[in-house]
């Protein structure tokens, strides 16, 4: 009997209030993890993340495993410690990063042979090397190796996915296991394997996926190969049907989903844990997220404005600097502009989820889905 790491504690309609219990700390859910891609969430450090309120944040396995490599790692005793974080991680299992090269890589029923995208090298990714480099890099969450097709794809390429996705979260399981079994720190150190669920926009295959990954038991399970191209609607459609069959007694991970209009609609689905770069890779490029609407604080409209990035947000930044400073820091290639843009995004993601989670326990979630949604506009000013 595995042992169960989602704690239950209230539900909303469909929207679930829980807790994920992890060796380095608890998490509370829903919950929206920074991407660290090379164990660094850009221009943050960890106390940074700290005061932001994230509890949780995700490695990325083909960038570590390149450089500075798993071995380096290992040594330093773990990714959570490598880089001082000390909280619960995540690695994803490179199985998007192929899928994203797929120009540079070939796939076959045994893995993936990729070029590395530094020096072009050849590299190959099994699901039993993805668990020997996840186990490596010591994350408290691991993904199983699975392929994600690209959207658009016909019916014949996403039913290799599934397949593929399959067969390879069996081999994952066995490799996972037998590494657990040379663990000699036990539980104290547990490492968790979670399932990923894909079949791209058909529902007979996204059915057919769920049901087998379900049935392989693992502690987790995630919904991938979404937020790839298709419209919102369809994206919604597929998560809908996917998520009903999901265990209750299990976190649900939807996987790379992050504008905060689609957050709140997949929570009302049951969604516990997300994962995007969008935050922090468009504060990168002079677009910071608030809560009237994604902000555009390069542009000119700003050089007078003395207002805050957000006028309804108590983050450090917006209570000390101003809209026209951190344009000008933007565009005189200032790095401290980032930094301000990057932790304002930051802190908004994980205040919304803290707010999402005040609204589940209040039992009026509807509610405030609909008032955020009334002053949040999508349209980037």
């Amino acid at each position: 009997m595995k042992e169960k790491i989602y704690t239950h504690k209230t539900s909303d309609g469909s929207a679930r209030r829980g807790e994920v219990k992890t060796a380095h700390g608890t998490i509370q859910t829903p919950a929206f993890m920074p991407v660290g891609t090379s164990g660094a969430v850009k221009v943050l450090i960890s106390s940074d993340l700290e005061e932001c309120g994230a509890e949780i944040i995700l490695g990325n396995t083909y960038h570590l495993y390149l450089r500075p490599g798993i071995e380096v790692i290992k040594k330093m005793g773990g990714l959570a410690k490598f880089n001082g974080w000390n909280k619960p991680t995540l690695t994803d299992s490179g199985g998007f990063q192929v899928f994203s090269l797929r120009d540079i890589a070939k796939i076959t029923d045994e893995g993936v042979k990729f070029q590395s995208h530094i020096d072009g090298s050849y590299h190959m990714f099994t699901p039993e090397s993805v668990m020997e480099i996840e186990h490596a890099i010591g994350a408290d969450i691991i993904m199983a190796f699975d392929q994600c097709v690209q959207y658009p794809a016909d019916l014949k390429l996403a039913q290799h996915g599934v397949d593929r996705t399959y067969a390879w979260a069996k081999r994952c399981i066995t490799k996972h296991e037998e590494l657990v079994g040379q663990n000699p720190c036990g539980s104290d150190n547990r490492i968790n394997l979670f399932g990923i669920v894909q079949g791209s926009t058909y529902k007979d295959l996204r059915t057919q996926s769920a049901e087998q990954i379900v049935s392989l038991d693992f502690v987790g399970n995630a919904i991938g190969g979404l937020s790839v191209g298709e419209p919102k609607d369809e994206m919604e459609e597929m998560l809908a049907h996917t998520i009903q069959y999901l265990p209750e007694d299990k976190p649900r991970y939807l996987m790379g989903v992050g504008y905060p209009e689609d957050l709140l609609m997949a929570v009302s689905h049951g969604v516990d844990m997300f994962d995007c770069v969008l935050p922090t890779r468009n504060a990168r490029t002079g677009y910071v997220f608030t809560s009237e609407g994604p902000l555009v604080y390069r542009n000119a409209t700003h050089i007078l404005e003395d207002k805050p990035l957000d006028p309804n947000c108590d983050c450090k930044v917006c209570q000390r600097y101003s809209r026209s400073y951190i344009r000008h820091l933007y565009n005189q290639k200032e790095i401290t502009g980032i930094i301000l843009a990057t932790y304002h995004s930051t802190y908004f993601y994980q205040k919304l989820m803290q707010n999402i989670r005040k609204a589940i326990e209040s039992n009026c979630f509807d509610l405030f889905r609909k008032e955020f949604l009334d002053l949040y506009s999508t349209n980037g000013r």
